[in-house]
């Protein structure tokens, strides 16, 4: 059990399941996912030859242009990937509805984003997150160090586990050959991320949300109605045991006491109320006030209301998972006892080719016996559409990433046209990493998937939390304290991460034999407590350096977001558009038919964009860092947020 970290075991297995059958070899399902993809992809076209896809600002922000519902649309649905759906689904199965709370926490976190992040990172003019810090901080060992945190935690937690549960998916649903599923899918997803942008990004997760929620809806209905309604479904979840136990422990097959609560004991629950309530608003903090795919979607909004309005968008939309993925992954347990909630290693292992259970196929497996033929194939659409539309927005953003904040350091005078470039050929890299990590992701088992994704978060996460908090909000905080606050809660995070690695978290059945001083802190109370050691140390360390003066800070703190004057960069830009080779008129080759094409394919069309005056690009520059709004809007927006937070109260109260 040693090499078993969160499942991800030493021997790769193949998933097999138990009936090789096919289950869509009818043309209602084919028809559905066929008409589906063929109008994904008109609408990436679409996308792709409505935007400006040919300047940095047009492919990577949507030319600034988005109004509130894509972005809220788009928030949502960058966030949910199919992982949502296995992992969620599969911890509601063995442990009840608490695995809900994960999710409206970001009901207040979202508020937290739309009026107190996002007015700073427009004001201070930035496309990436690293930028953001360069800006405030100078140097650029934080820069660099957070952009590749972040690309190891697109690989290690996001990609893989949308991975791993779109094969689980496919394997249930298809009995094809999970590399050849896969790499189609990969195929596609690249077509329109390499090709439109982010515009195509945002228009294609806009219908795949619709897609999602409707097929969803339709899934949950069937599954109440096989139950019996909400009374039945709680009675019936309470027995819900396998037939198969032999000599283990009852608690570990037994459905917990507290299924149906969200605030759990805080010393004996999985998962404990003040991990829930601020370990996790931690981790969220980071989500979805700091990370690269979350924040994107936001600077690209018209203006300031228009991302409120899609933050709030998204907040509703978060109350959804609890009834669509929550409450049907329970179902799934009562339905299929014997198969989901299996506790013997030999009989899960019959079932889905793992030891530790099979918890996690719960939701396809749901999909695979209740829906009618048709409505199946729509399902599938919704759970390739959540992948892809997950991959796509990790794509784009690491993308964005790669080129603003390591290309540039190799290449402070590159063109536009080749960070263009570079950008595009970063997704193929990394679209090729992605392949290799399927036999990986394919031995990741464990009835704890969503569990493995919180964990990483938690372990290193917080740091970086705790420094876009302080450097937002205090302006005292400087580059050493900042960097040390990082270094060092990396080694504290890591060293946890990897005891875990090398021991195991064990199961039920067979407990890990790691020290409880290490392993027996809960992943929730260990990002707390990371959090604050992260905090002590940048201000500490802060406090006995040098400060930062003010001029450099102008509209990057919350005390100077309204001061006019002049910033004055504490370093500056590492790319600059080269103007004096601009003024050289240099007789220009027409381009042969195919590298046209191919140049109109990946939106690096030759259409030099007009040369601006430095009044009209003063004038740009104070549109993109505008964040005035209409008093009636601003007013409306308010208003709505104050209504979400109640609701986000009540469904805690009710649910508590």
């Amino acid at each position: 059990m040693a090499w078993d970290y969160f499942g991800f075991s030493r021997a790769l297995r193949n998933i097999t399941n138990e009936s090789n059958t096919v289950v869509l070899n009818n043309a209602a399902d084919i028809s559905v996912i066929v008409i589906y993809f063929v109008v994904v992809l008109a609408v990436g076209v679409w996308a792709m030859v409505r935007t400006n896809r040919s300047t940095v600002g047009g492919f990577f922000l949507a030319g600034r242009s988005m109004v509130w519902w894509p972005i809220g649309a788009s928030l949502f649905a960058s966030n949910i990937g199919s992982g949502h759906f296995v992992g969620i689904a599969g911890t509601a199965a063995a442990a009840g509805i608490a695995i809900g709370g994960f999710e409206w926490n970001a009901l207040i976190v979202v508020i937290i984003l739309g009026w107190l992040f996002v007015p700073i990172y427009i004001k201070a003019g930035v496309v990436t997150m690293p930028e953001y810090l360069k800006k405030r901080f100078g140097g650029q060992r934080i820069r660099i160090y957070l952009s590749v945190l972040s690309l190891f935690l697109y690989v290690f937690t996001k990609i893989s586990a949308d991975m791993f549960s779109g094969a689980i998916f496919i394997q249930q649903a298809l009995g094809l050959n999970i590399y050849v599923a896969v790499i189609a899918l990969l195929a596609i997803t690249a077509l329109y991320t390499v090709t439109g942008g982010l515009a195509a990004v945002i228009y294609t997760d806009t219908l795949q949300t619709i897609i999602m929620i409707v097929g969803s809806f339709i899934l949950m209905g069937f599954a109440f109605n096989e139950v019996g309604g909400y009374e039945n479904f709680q009675d019936r979840y309470m027995t819900a045991i396998p037939s198969i136990t032999g000599n283990i422990s009852a608690e570990c097959y037994q459905p917990r006491p507290d299924s149906f609560h969200l605030f759990r004991d805080p010393i004996t629950g999985d998962l404990p109320w003040p991990g829930l309530v601020f370990g996790l608003t931690i981790q969220a903090t980071w989500y979805w006030c700091t990370d690269q795919v979350i924040v994107q979607r936001c600077l690209s909004a018209k203006n300031l209301s228009h991302v409120k309005a899609g933050c709030i968008l998204c907040g509703y939309l978060k109350l959804l998972p609890m009834f669509l993925m929550v409450f049907p992954g329970m179902i799934s347990r009562i339905l299929y006892s014997d198969v989901v909630a299996c506790v013997d290693p030999t009989e899960c292992q019959k079932y889905c080719g793992a030891n530790v259970g099979c918890t996690n196929i719960a939701y396809p497996k749901l999909v695979v016996d209740l829906m009618p033929n048709g409505l199946r194939g729509l399902m599938l659409s919704v759970m390739l559409a959540s992948l892809m539309s997950s991959l796509t927005s990790i794509f784009n953003s690491a993308s964005t990433l790669f080129t603003m904040d390591i290309y540039t350091k190799v290449r402070p005078r590159a063109k536009e046209r080749e960070l263009m470039i570079a950008g595009r050929v970063f997704i193929v890299i990394l679209i090729g990493i992605s392949i290799a990590w399927i036999p990986v992701v394919q031995s990741a088992q464990s009835g704890q998937l969503f569990d493995y994704i919180q964990s990483i978060t938690s372990y290193l996460t917080p740091p970086v939390a705790a420094v876009f908090l302080l450097g937002v909000f205090c302006k005292r905080i400087n580059e050493p304290g900042a960097f040390y606050g990082l270094t060092i809660g990396l080694v504290i995070g890591l060293s946890r991460m990897i005891t875990e690695f090398v021991y195991g978290t064990g199961s039920c059945v067979n407990p890990s034999n790691c020290p409880a001083i290490i392993c027996g802190v809960h992943y929730l109370y260990f990002g707390m407590i990371l959090f604050l050691v992260s905090c002590i140390i940048i201000l500490g360390i802060s406090l006995i350096t040098k400060p930062i003066d003010d001029k450099h800070l102008y509209r990057l703190c919350w005390t100077l977001r309204n001061r006019t004057e002049e910033r004055v960069d504490i370093e500056p830009d590492d790319w600059v558009e080269d103007d004096n080779e601009m003024d050289v008129e240099e007789p220009e080759e027409e381009p042969g038919f195919c590298k046209k094409a191919i140049m109109c394919f990946c939106g690096l069309e030759q259409k030099k964009a007009p040369k601006l005056t430095p009044e009209e690009e003063a004038e740009l520059k104070k549109q993109l860092t505008d964040t005035t709004e209409k008093p009636l809007w601003r007013n409306v927006v308010n208003a709505n947020a104050i209504i979400l937070l109640c609701v986000a109260v009540f469904f805690h109260g009710y649910f508590g």
